[in-house]
């Protein structure tokens, strides 16, 4: 459970703010920061978000033998997995989930902010036909207003799939997009790296750190 602008939301979780997270947070947000660096420690902090994720993913006893001949009674996933980044900034989370979670299906939405409106547009999505028997990870890493993260909630719903299979991982979020999610699903789990203090007048995110798709990939 996080608190954001003294309102509980127990379905949103925030890295903790280690020095290290906080170092690396630091150097994305730097303007002076270049990009081969930016891509370099965003991708170290999309990896302890997927980590993060992939804590809140449920798990069955499984008892194993060690290579001594003992047996230990550990765990194992139960169920299988979709990962949905949100064309185009999501897709710079998708090697982060691939390095982490061998066993896992990509699937990809594309819908894009109307720059004037700073309303989502939905084009098209391409989702596996079994998507609602999986645990869905959404992938997108600037949380603002929230209408990309509902439009694709929305499309997954429309494809059978339980609010509380979904989990939305982004790396930087704001409770103006995070109450509109959670009062819209509110049994959808959100984890963020860390929440910034709000939007300004066109609905950018402050302090932010500018327009993660363009930086990442070199179209700024």
């Amino acid at each position: 459970m996080t608190i954001v602008n003294g309102k509980d939301y127990p379905q949103l979780h925030t890295l903790r703010m280690t020095s290290q997270l906080r170092t690396l947070m630091t150097i994305i947000r730097d303007k002076n920061t270049k990009r081969n660096d930016f891509i370099f420690y965003a991708d170290r902090i999309n990896r302890l978000l997927i980590e993060e994720g992939l804590n809140f993913l449920p798990t069955t006893e499984k008892i194993v033998t060690t290579r001594t001949g003992e047996q230990y009674k550990g765990s194992e996933f139960l169920g299988k997995i979709c990962a949905v980044p949100i064309i185009r900034s999501g897709l710079s989370m998708e090697n982060s989930i691939r390095e982490v979670a061998k066993k896992i299906r990509i699937a990809h939405i594309l819908i894009q902010r109307d720059e004037e409106t700073a309303k989502p547009i939905f084009y098209k999505s391409w989702l596996p036909e079994d998507i609602q028997d999986r645990f869905v990870l959404i992938l997108d890493p600037m949380l603002a207003t929230g209408g990309s993260a509902i439009a694709t909630i929305n499309t997954l719903k429309e494809h059978n799939v339980p609010e509380n299979k979904v989990i939305f991982i982004n790396l930087v979020s704001v409770p103006e997009g995070i109450d509109q999610v959670l009062s819209t699903f509110p049994e959808i789990k959100i984890i963020t790296a860390e929440v910034d203090q709000g939007l300004n007048e066109q609905a950018f995110i402050l302090p932010g750190l500018g327009d993660f798709g363009d930086i990442y990939f070199g179209t700024d």
